[in-house]
């Protein structure tokens, strides 16, 4: 699938409150910041997940190593890391979702992983 009908979009993001953000960065010039920047200002909680800046704080949120260390539920997981990078953090996201509440995951243009997909 190349696309996805504008319903099902919306219907995502209403059902979402908190996002996991994944390769979070708290470099400003860096796209997770701008992203993670701008769907705080949407009303979203984005907590960043990054290993090498847990503990941290970006955009005023704690930073975790990774998903299962967020100690807070979370709708969907964002994924701002290479296609390669992609299906090990699909498998996490899928090993806590019932835990954690995850529903979706939402991965950046260019982003893709067809086995994370199955």
């Amino acid at each position: 699938m190349t696309g996805y009908p504008d319903a099902l979009i919306r219907r995502i993001l209403r059902e979402t409150i908190t996002i996991a953000m994944v390769g979070a960065s708290a470099n400003w010039v860096r796209p997770s910041n701008f992203a993670m920047k701008y769907l705080q200002h949407k009303g979203f909680r984005v907590i960043p997940v990054n290993p090498t800046a847990a503990g941290d704080i970006i955009l005023g949120e704690m930073t975790y190593a990774k998903l299962a260390d967020i100690p807070d539920r979370f709708e969907m997981v964002d994924i701002f890391r290479n296609s390669d990078a992609a299906g090990p953090i699909v498998d996490e996201a899928i090993e806590i979702a019932s835990d954690k509440g995850v529903k979706f995951i939402w991965m950046q243009l260019g982003v893709r992983n067809d086995e994370a997909g199955v």
